[in-house]
């Protein structure tokens, strides 16, 4: 199977794994703001351990899976490194992503969990970032298209 094709069974485990990362969060409480919050304050820790933990079982999964496996389970893909250079825009989009974070008190994953909870008004919080995201992308497209425009040489 090529890795841009999905069948049900590769369907099937992704939305198995968001279900059992949406009760993680749920359970661990990092799908409160309020809990969060507490964490960015230094309040409350107990968010540290849940993301070391995590932390912990992704990496020793991925350091088995690219030893003993030849390619990926599911798509068929082979293991290859995504290396992205540290740049201006890692430290714009993560300053201005932990801005977001630190004033709404819960990240994009933890966003969808708290909806599973009853915390409704947290969708504003999600529209927000759709738009941000959107914009962005707006942004950007809108940018090379001029990049390209003043490369351009007429031609006579």
């Amino acid at each position: 199977m090529s890795g841009t094709g999905r069948n049900s069974l590769f369907l099937l485990v992704i939305y198995l794994g968001g279900l059992i990362f949406g009760v993680g969060l749920a359970i661990s409480g990092m799908a409160k703001p309020e809990v969060v919050l507490d964490f960015l304050q230094f309040e409350d820790f107990g968010l540290l351990f849940v993301m070391g933990g995590a932390a912990i079982v992704t990496g020793i999964t991925f350091a088995v899976a690219t030893r003993y496996l030849d390619r990926a389970p599911l798509t068929g893909d082979t293991y290859k490194r995504r290396l992205k250079s540290f740049d201006r825009n890692v430290v714009i989009g993560g300053s201005i992503f932990g801005v977001g974070w630190g004033l709404s008190g819960i990240c994009p994953g933890a966003a969808y969990a708290s909806v599973g909870i009853g915390n409704y008004p947290i969708l504003w919080a999600i529209a927000g970032m759709f738009i941000g995201a959107y914009a962005q992308g707006y942004w950007r497209t809108l940018r090379s298209t001029t990049a390209e425009t003043a490369t351009e040489t007429p031609s006579d």
